[in-house]
């Protein structure tokens, strides 16, 4: 049984700064990549950043730049750094543990997702 547990703040001011972090456990060989998406109201999930074992991160275009993602293989945790944080970022942030392998096989787990909220 894998888990992905995600914990951080959700409220913060425009311009501001917001960090969660995210740990996967559970009978885990390793994970691929782990990283997060987010889904805005009425439109579809898309990738905020990701990272692979080696440490190779990609960024989506529009958090270049303001978001930093970083990543402990050793703990299976991926910790995300949001700062100057825009009207348009607000969104259930979920992350991901992609390509895990497991006794059971390969398989993507998804955390439960945390709203993030920008007040102006």
């Amino acid at each position: 049984q894998v888990q992905v547990v995600e914990s951080g703040g959700c409220l913060v001011q425009a311009g501001g700064s917001l960090r969660l972090a995210c740990a996967a456990s559970g009978s885990i060989f390793s994970s691929s990549r782990m990283g997060w998406y987010r889904q805005a109201s009425g439109k579809q999930r898309e990738l905020v950043a990701d990272s692979n074992r080696a440490g190779r991160i990609d960024y989506a275009d529009a958090v270049k730049g303001r978001f930093t993602i970083s990543r402990d293989n050793a703990t299976n945790t991926v910790y995300r750094q949001m700062t100057s944080l825009k009207p348009e970022d607000p969104a259930v942030y979920y992350c991901s543990a992609l390509r895990v392998a497991t006794p059971t096989g390969v398989h993507d787990y998804w955390g439960q997702g945390t709203p993030v909220t920008v007040s102006s």
